[in-house]
């Protein structure tokens, strides 16, 4: 995301009582126990559910624009993870028509954003499970701490959806935490005249008698529910290829040039890209979008394989998007955020982000100051802009000292300066400390080892460490945890 300044046991007794004061649906005589109503994230402690991680994900969605209803069958294939006699799903707003586990109606019951649904028959644990909801009504945003919205944002004859951090729950049932990733199907109706786009690739596109458009698009590789959109309106497209980049094992040195790199990676296969602009912005955002198979080449042969089967861009006018954010293999982009720098960053959270995955919101370093440094690199490369130059412009600013990047102080920091700039000088400092080489290794290993995964601040200085044989404890006391300033950069 391109930063934004933003200012267990008592569960599942609640969810009990939910249960026994009036559920509405088939029951049936089960013995398991309630998976719990939320994971206990600090930062978003009932976003999430226990006893069930969710592999696959189709959803159905019609959309309206003029009375902008929507209307939505989710099909949720999981598995459980204990003993189920109910599990919740994470929805806001929006009316429940009926809920089904395995075929047989569920009882369904609704709390805030808590959509508890109790099977027929309790489900075992290890047990494959497919639960369907139908669902209605009309989308509200989420505001968040400094008055941006995210959610189902209606726009000029369309909507467009971002879900970082909780807004995905507007627009579909699910367990909306990024610990929780699944594959996508995502097949979407709008009127005559509009087209919709998502993640992944576009397999289906017809048009029935009443004129009424449908695609279908398919995200085969896991992705975090904060990280799936939808575009709808009229577009103007643009289509390419671009490299999937070299051999997880290839060579990827400082030392070795990028015309040797890139012949490297021009042997590795490519995937499709698919670019969509609203009218208005198409013709001025054309040439930055042809920029991107360029780009994701170049981050390829420095990072290691591109991670997906699709990539692109969706770029709408100004609006009620506010921000742009690194939707999987489609970041969106409101026109004014649209420039160099914020493409690169975006493309950069396809490795760091989306395919690692953090494995809670305090981890989100991982994205934001990854992505941040990669915007650090490219310029290095590619604009005669050193590192060390972004760094000491990073290091002189003092919003970037208001707490560590590794432990923001509330929610409403988590898009704070600090995860961003701070957290690219954790890694420069890295780079300085082991050198280039190492540094590279360590990236590319790190994106190697928890591809498609989820990990955590741990996980990653383990990982940096194992990789350069020593004891990084300083580093990581001063530039990644510390409260203060050091005296020299």
């Amino acid at each position: 995301m391109i930063q934004r300044n933003r200012t267990g046991t008592a569960a599942a007794l609640v969810a009990l009582a939910l249960l026994a004061g009036g559920c509405t649906g088939a029951t049936g005589g089960v013995r398991g126990t309630p998976g719990a109503a939320g994971l206990r994230d600090p930062y978003f402690p009932k976003l999430g559910n226990g006893g069930y991680d969710v592999g696959h994900y189709a959803l159905s969605l019609a959309y309206d624009p003029r009375t902008g209803r929507l209307d939505g069958t989710a099909e949720i294939t999981a598995r459980a993870t204990q003993d189920l006699s109910a599990f919740n799903l994470d929805l806001a707003g929006l009316t429940v028509a009926a809920a089904t586990v395995d075929g047989a109606p569920a009882a369904h019951n609704r709390a805030g954003n808590e959509l508890t649904l109790r099977p027929h028959d309790e489900i075992p644990e290890g047990a494959e499970f497919e639960a369907t909801v139908t669902y209605t009504g009309v989308p509200e945003p989420i505001t968040d701490a400094d008055g941006s919205e995210e959610g189902w944002l209606r726009t000029d004859g369309g909507a467009v959806a971002v879900g970082e951090p909780q807004g995905s729950m507007t627009w579909f049932p699910g367990n909306h935490h990024p610990s929780d990733k699944a594959a996508y199907d995502i097949t979407l109706t709008v009127p005559a005249g509009l087209d919709a786009f998502s993640n992944g690739v576009r397999t289906e596109r017809r048009t029935a008698a009443d004129g009424r458009v449908t695609t279908v698009w398919h995200a085969a590789e896991p992705m975090a529910s904060y990280l799936a959109t939808v575009a709808i309106g009229r577009f103007e497209t643009g289509t390419a290829t671009a490299p999937l980049g070299a051999d997880a094992d290839a060579d990827s040195s400082a030392s070795a040039s990028a015309s040797a790199r890139a012949s490297v990676s021009a042997d590795a296969g490519s995937v499709p890209v698919l670019t969509a602009a609203e009218p208005a912005v198409a013709a001025s955002s054309a040439a930055l979008r042809g920029e991107i198979p360029t780009i994701l080449g170049r981050q390829a042969d420095r990072f290691g394989p591109y991670p997906f089967s699709a990539a692109g861009a969706i770029v709408m006018k100004d609006g009620p998007l506010g921000y742009a954010l690194e939707t999987q293999t489609r970041p969106v982009f409101p026109a004014a955020s649209f420039d160099r720098a914020t493409l690169v960053h975006e493309l950069a959270h396809q490795w760091f982000g989306n395919s690692v995955t953090p494995a809670g919101w305090r981890d989100l370093w991982l994205n934001e100051g990854f992505a941040t440094y990669a915007e650090w690199l490219y310029a290095e490369e590619y604009e005669n802009v050193p590192a060390r130059t972004r760094f000491a412009t990073a290091f002189a600013q003092d919003a970037n000292w208001a707490f560590p990047p590794a432990d923001p102080p509330a929610a409403e920091n988590l898009f704070d300066p600090p995860v961003y700039q701070r957290g690219a000088m954790v890694l420069h400092k890295l780079r300085e400390t082991v050198g280039d080489r190492v540094f590279d290794e360590i990236l590319r290993g790190w994106l190697a080892k928890y591809r498609h995964a989820n990990a955590t601040t741990d996980d990653f200085t383990a990982y940096a460490e194992s990789v350069a044989g020593k004891d990084l404890d300083g580093l990581w006391d001063v530039w990644l945890y510390g409260d203060g300033k050091p005296e020299k950069p």
